[in-house]
């Protein structure tokens, strides 16, 4: 393990310190005499994080592997970004991760009976063949690709076809927190800047999870499908009643071109101001994002839109190739209209010309290529809904019955909608009513 410290191009991975301070230990314990309390608990310290990695992520089995694996998997650096792009093939950069390679390679067999030996550490079999509580996690997580990679440098039989498949990984699932997870949030960092975080436990919902709309998801679907495929794609604007599947219309899309390489980043109105740098972080990466804004509109005293305008169309910077936005909205026009708003010649504020304010405010709408209208579902299209779901969830009510609970259901909650539906469905399943 003394290799540890010697990496040319993986000498940043994020996760190091414990790689780092087992290297310690193992040096330690080699020089007598040694603290035996103070070691053993210095190596418990490290156990407890890899632990840690082990439940942030689902990992079982070999936690040691897994957790080499994360580091190949995670670390940005000149060859993992370039094998992301192009795969491998990258000259000099290929012959300096070579010798990473072996180090990594000699690691991920290391024989910890030295330590085991040494500590009080009978407990080490557990880490290399660990089991847990399962984890629901859905196809393509960030846990589950670093499990195969790990699962497949472990049976590479040389250094050559380790390589091999650390490069094959890069090109299929690429690196670091972008290319290993779906969605993210943005938060401010101390420095004002905007930093992008993994959501976690994205909803696994898919297109044929939301019954109907089935115009407006082929439109959704035609759009992303041109994205991910390097085609002109346009903005795409969500607009119509609350509980009509609009947001989920767009996790659904994520969760099923992700294969493609599409990402998803939900920013909120209060953060646009942020919406320039957060691109700039993602420009030049090799996969497709979908900047997603659920829930969007102004009143009438609020200016982020403008951010928002500027970055869609007509800033200095062109709004890069790999990026589209995805609105939802409950209004169409986003922009809350006053009456007087449309008084060309009222004098208010000092303000003249107000017609020329209006047309700034409804020119947004403008600037979303696709606008797709989700309306409220009939009598009948409900339950159908209704019947489709009760259907997938295994309810077996009569559907005479079904249909007049449902309607008594949607009377008292807010009407006829998809969310409404859905809702009437978990109550059913909650009184076991099957």
């Amino acid at each position: 393990m003394q290799d540890a410290v010697n990496f040319l191009l993986y000498g940043n991975v994020p996760q190091a310190a414990i790689l780092q301070q087992l290297f310690k230990i193992q040096n330690a314990v080699k020089t007598e005499p040694f603290d035996r309390e103070e070691l053993t608990a210095a190596f418990y310290r490290q156990v407890r994080a890899l632990l840690q990695l082990a439940s942030d992520y689902g990992f079982t089995k070999n936690l040691w592997q897994r957790y080499l694996a994360y580091l190949l998997a995670m670390d940005e650096n000149p060859f993992s970004l370039a094998c992301e792009k192009v795969g491998a093939g990258n000259g000099s950069l290929d012959r300096l991760a070579m010798h990473d390679i072996r180090i990594f390679r000699r690691l991920f067999f290391y024989d910890f009976n030295d330590l085991r030996g040494k500590l009080d550490a009978a407990f080490l079999p557990e880490l290399l063949s660990y089991e847990s509580v399962p984890q629901r996690r859905g196809s393509g997580t960030a846990g589950e690709n670093i499990e195969k990679l790990s699962d497949r440098l472990a049976r590479a039989t040389d250094d050559q076809e380790f390589f091999a498949v650390l490069t094959a990984f890069y090109r299929e699932c690429g690196v670091g927190m972008l290319g290993l997870n779906k969605a993210f949030r943005v938060l401010a960092e101390a420095d004002g800047k905007a930093a992008l975080y993994p959501t976690q436990g994205m909803e696994p919902v898919l297109l044929d999870d939301l019954i109907g709309y089935e115009e407006q998801k082929e439109q959704l679907v035609a759009n992303t499908r041109a994205f991910t495929e390097g085609k002109r794609a346009n903005n795409v604007l969500l607009y119509g009643d609350s509980g009509t599947g609009k947001s989920t219309s767009i996790k659904a899309i994520v969760n099923e071109f992700y294969a493609s390489g599409l990402r998803m980043i939900e920013i909120y109105k209060h953060q646009f101001r942020a919406l320039s740098d957060v691109i700039a972080q993602i420009k030049d990466r090799n996969y497709k994002f979908v900047i997603f804004m659920d829930d969007l509109s102004f009143e009438d005293f609020e200016i982020e839109y403008k951010y928002l305008k500027a970055v869609i169309e007509g800033g200095v910077e062109a709004k890069p190739e790999n990026v589209v936005i995805y609105a939802t909205s409950n209004r169409r026009h986003l922009i809350k209209e006053i009456w007087k708003d449309r008084d060309d010649m009222e004098r208010t504020d000092d303000e003249i010309h107000r017609s020329d304010t209006m047309e700034e405010k409804l020119s947004l709408v403008h600037r979303f290529g696709i606008t797709i209208r989700y309306s409220k579902p009939s009598k009948d299209d409900f339950y159908k809904i209704v019947s489709g779901l009760a259907k997938r969830n295994g309810i077996l009510l009569d559907e005479a019955v079904l249909r007049a609970e449902a309607n008594r259901w949607e009377m008292r909650h807010g009407g006829v909608s998809g969310r409404t539906a859905q809702q009437f469905i978990d109550y059913l399943l909650s009184a076991d009513n099957r």
